[in-house]
């Protein structure tokens, strides 16, 4: 076991009563790991909050019991705690939760004007009418409706019972959620705020009176020595002069430190960007979407790619407060986050998708473990579905009740076939589960397609390499026999007298079956893509990123560079993701789908992002289309409408994928037990080929 070095992180802390063994709070999001119906807690959640039980944090907000009324019974995920007969529910995953010395506190928030696939059947309500629509936000062009003075009052009694069952059901504190753009700061922001009643913004405390009433309310009921965490908006960007500024930030946190708050949750908000607000990294997706010069780096860190952004405005929060607890979050790692703690700028630190991808993150850190924390890369996958059981690229278990792999009652001799993501994660929990494993691939280099993904998509935002260096380690440390650059076929694994063969050997490419396609003007994935995997046997991805800004050959034709004006064939995330690649270095691109749907398999944020940048950079989407001809002109199409035209084009960039079951076809029969994963089963992302190999390495 290492030394611990983020001694300031690990140190135990106190609030008022309660007794933290360290300073990392994993912080409240949205899991829909629920279940719908009257009984909320099941096996899912109770594995996951296990889990991070076990993993050494100090404390845990529980993701959010709707506030909204009225509510949905069936077909809403989300905790519920308007009922006695929730205190069941709270109690069992309090004693998950208790685990190992490990606090709780349940966040409480109602999602105010939230609409699109936030919004049931609650009517989405803020202090005002106000129109906030962006094409960035959850927002919708039609403005919320007021609310009236009798919901504040029956929302502010909902809230004190709430917090009272959560304190009857065992948890050690409630977070009330007065940040974002939620309800609460809907009445605090003078931009939401229009009201002409006591709630109005014609004062200080008349906008601080409703969640003044909630908080006082809680107290009143609860008892003073129940903590009461309020997260809080110290910085309002993008609304001009009504937004709330630094000092005004500080003179909310100077009232909620009187009122009787035991902890801020000092954040920052960007208006019209809310998940831009907490995963700030998607600001920079794919160009930093603001003009740098209009920037507000006083109250906000701009220098890290979103990380620390919250920093300052929680430093300047924690400068001008006396007793209170100042929590923050903002991409932070141990590093970081023991930084600031020592710097006096936060007590807490808040990490929420690091512990996503691993559990167990804050143990490993302390005990000098870095090579063994499975990454989280800020794909945005965790956001991606909406009212199902969310995933992770890296954590295979999350959204399962599966986190602990069990020892084989028999040892068995497992081949592996394929050294990407399924493959990988395949022998990883082969070996953990105590087989004798050896790991086949025809590559240089471990990680499948991952290295020339990387290259693609660039290191700065995603750092794709962590996920099969991490692989690769793990199996290292398993003694996996690995065995790379090796001409593989039925007899190869016949040789080893397997007595289970996984076979990950991925997709090939496919192309569509139309005149042209084999000329000169038509570059095939498989030589562009030939070309940067022998390159990734020298240089790293970011490097040959880097380098490919300056000069993009042709592929096998090295010494010529792609024309200035594309069209790639192919509308899901592969082909945009190319799109976006030739665009960032001064290529006219047109993508065409000859289905409905383009951006297939994007993370939704991530899609929507790309597709603005996109229609910024003048680049043209069709989908429907009919292939008909590649001519030395371009591309010729038949349009949804029924309208032939060509494209002129100096290239077209083929892209898509047909799972490559050459090997597969040939072991049937010859071996006791057989599997087929990841692209050569079913081509797909990342987490769709670690789910197989984890979902499999735990069937041998």
């Amino acid at each position: 076991m290492g030394n611990n070095k983020y001694k300031k992180l690990f140190e135990p802390y106190q609030v008022g009563k309660l007794h933290l063994k360290n300073r990392m709070v994993k912080t409240a999001a949205q899991t829909y790991f629920f279940e719908s119906g009257k009984h909320r807690v099941g096996s899912i959640a109770k594995a996951f909050y296990g889990a991070v039980a076990k993993g050494g944090v100090g404390l845990v907000v529980v993701e959010t019991p709707a506030m909204e009324w009225p509510l949905l019974d069936d077909g809403d995920r989300r905790m519920r705690i308007d009922s006695d007969d929730n205190i069941k529910d709270v109690k069992e995953l309090a004693d998950v939760l208790h685990q190992d010395d490990c606090k709780c506190f349940m966040q409480l928030y109602h999602r105010g004007p939230w609409g699109k696939e936030y919004n049931f059947i609650a009517p989405r309500l803020a202090a005002s009418p106000v129109q906030a629509f962006s094409e960035y936000d959850v927002h919708e062009e039609e403005p919320p409706k007021a609310f009236t003075i009798e919901e504040i009052e029956e929302t502010t009694e909902r809230f004190v019972m709430a917090a009272y069952r959560l304190q009857q059901g065992g948890f050690d504190g409630v977070e009330i959620n007065a940040g974002a753009d939620h309800i609460f700061h809907t009445f605090i922001s003078r931009y939401w705020n229009k009201r002409e009643d006591e709630y109005g913004p014609q004062t200080f405390e008349n906008r601080m009176r409703f969640i003044t009433n909630v908080v006082t309310g809680i107290k009143k009921r609860c008892g003073d020595d129940f903590p009461v965490q309020v997260i809080m908006n110290a910085f309002e960007y993008g609304v001009g002069d009504e937004g709330i500024t630094l000092d005004e930030g500080i003179q909310i946190a100077k009232h909620y430190e009187k009122i009787g708050v035991d902890i801020l949750h000092a954040r920052t908000i960007i208006v019209g960007h809310h998940q831009g607000s907490y995963n700030q990294e998607v600001l920079w997706y794919p160009e930093l979407c603001f003009d740098k010069k209009d920037l507000p780096t006083k109250e906000m860190d701009w220098k890290h790619r979103g990380a620390m952004m919250n920093l300052p405005a929680a430093a300047a929060v924690k400068k001008a407060t006396d007793k209170i607890t100042i929590l923050t979050t903002s991409g932070f790692d141990a590093k970081t986050a023991d930084k600031a703690i020592a710097a006096g700028k936060a007590d807490l630190i808040g990490i929420n998708r690091r512990i996503f991808a691993d559990p167990s993150y804050p143990n490993k850190m302390k005990e000098g473990r870095p090579e063994d924390v499975a990454p989280c890369t800020h794909c945005g996958n965790c956001n991606k579905r909406y009212n199902q059981a969310r995933q992770c690229r890296i954590n295979a278990s999350f959204g399962t009740d599966l986190y602990d792999v069990k020892k084989a009652d028999k040892k068995k001799k497992v081949v592996v076939v394929g050294g990407g993501p399924a493959g990988m994660q395949a022998a990883r929990v082969a070996a953990m589960k105590g087989h004798d494993v050896t790991l086949y691939d025809n590559g240089h280099i471990l990680g499948g397609n991952l290295p020339l993904a990387a290259t693609i998509k660039g290191t700065e935002i995603e750092p794709v390499p962590q996920i099969y260096k991490y692989f690769e380690t793990q199996l290292k440390k398993l003694k996996v026999k690995i065995k790379k650059a090796t001409e593989i076929n039925d007899s190869v694994i016949l040789a080893e007298k397997p007595d289970t063969v996984v076979v990950a050997t991925g997709a090939l490419p496919g192309y569509p079956d139309i005149p042209g396609i084999d000329g000169p003007n038509v570059i095939k994935s498989s030589d562009l893509y030939g070309i940067g995997k022998f390159f990734l046997r020298f240089f790293s991805p970011g490097f040959l990123n880097c380098v490919l800004k300056i000069f993009v050959p042709q592929g096998k034709k090295i010494w010529k560079p792609i024309g200035r004006k594309i069209v790639v064939i192919g509308g899901a995330i592969y082909g945009c993701q190319l799109a976006e690649f030739m665009v960032k270095r001064g290529r006219k691109a047109v993508i065409v789908e000859e289905s409905d749907e383009l951006g297939r398999l994007f993370a939704p944020e991530r899609k929507n992002r790309l597709f603005i940048w996109f229609r910024k950079k003048g680049v043209e989407l069709m989908s429907g289309v009919k292939l008909l001809e590649v001519t030395r002109k371009g591309l010729k199409i038949r349009t949804k409408e029924g309208e032939e035209k060509l494209i002129e084009a100096d290239n077209i960039l083929p892209v898509g994928v047909v799972p490559n079951t050459k090997l597969y076809e040939s072991l049937k029969g010859k071996v006791p037990e057989l599997y087929n994963i990841g692209d050569c089963d079913d081509p797909a992302i990342i987490p769709e080929a670690t789910g197989a190999g984890w979902r499999i390495g735990n069937q041998i």
